[in-house]
């Protein structure tokens, strides 16, 4: 006899859930990440015109994650599990939802702590915290580059993220200023008889009726996840 089916909760996460654990962002400082230009390292061309400098930058942003730890909001979201079927989709490239034990993840913008083929995407390998360098391979024997979709390049888990927006019964954002494309147009597929939260301390532009939640990741997830719990 199964019990009744568990109620389906998309959450949508940006550097705002990160931020508390220590992990710089690029939005909050002028467009500079870590002092660094997007266009110098986290675009095609940049990588193409000095990969020595990217790789470096990434293998610093994953010695990082190595360092630090999920805040509560990673914790609670991962609780959230106990009563309900839990989608993540996150546009981070840390692995802190992961650790916080959160069970699908759904990474839009690639993963720190795998590398690629530099010609197949697809072709993806787990190296944890290590660094890539020059002269690493991909399995087709191509230079190994970071798992990441910079700017510019195509997003490919966006329809898969889409689909499990659309079977959203309840939608949490938290973190994201819904600005960048194409991840800002996920709540468009959310069925309009959800229930959608914001989790913000700023506020965020949304194109429908949503319950605001004006704190940092970490007070307003716990505060949103132990009503949900009730």
């Amino acid at each position: 006899m199964g019990g009744m089916e568990k109620k389906r909760i998309v959450v949508l996460t940006g550097a705002g859930v990160s931020a508390e654990s220590g992990i710089s962002t690029f939005r909050d400082s002028d467009g500079l990440w870590e002092h660094y230009r997007v266009e110098d390292v986290a675009t095609h061309e940049a990588y193409e015109r000095d990969p020595a400098l990217v790789l470096d930058f990434y293998n610093q942003r994953r010695r990082q994650l190595a360092e630090v730890q999920p805040n509560e909001a990673h914790r609670q979201l991962a609780r959230l599990e106990e009563r309900y079927s839990v989608e993540v989709i996150t546009q981070n490239i840390d692995n802190l939802h992961e650790r916080a034990g959160s069970s699908r993840v759904l990474h839009l913008h690639g993963e720190l702590t795998k590398g690629r083929s530099d010609a197949r995407p697809e072709l993806t390998v787990d190296i944890g915290y290590s660094d890539i360098r020059l002269g690493d391979l991909a399995p087709d024997g191509t230079q190994l580059r970071p798992h990441i979709v910079w700017f510019g390049e195509a997003v490919p888990n966006i329809e898969p993220a889409a689909e499990l927006c659309s079977e959203a019964e309840i939608f949490i954002v938290v973190g994201t200023s819904m600005a960048v494309y194409p991840a800002a147009g996920l709540i468009h597929y959310v069925p309009r008889e959800a229930e959608c939260y914001v989790v913000d301390p700023k506020e965020v532009p949304v194109s429908r009726r949503v319950n605001f939640i004006r704190e940092v990741a970490t007070r307003g997830v716990t505060q949103l996840v132990n009503q949900l719990m009730q």
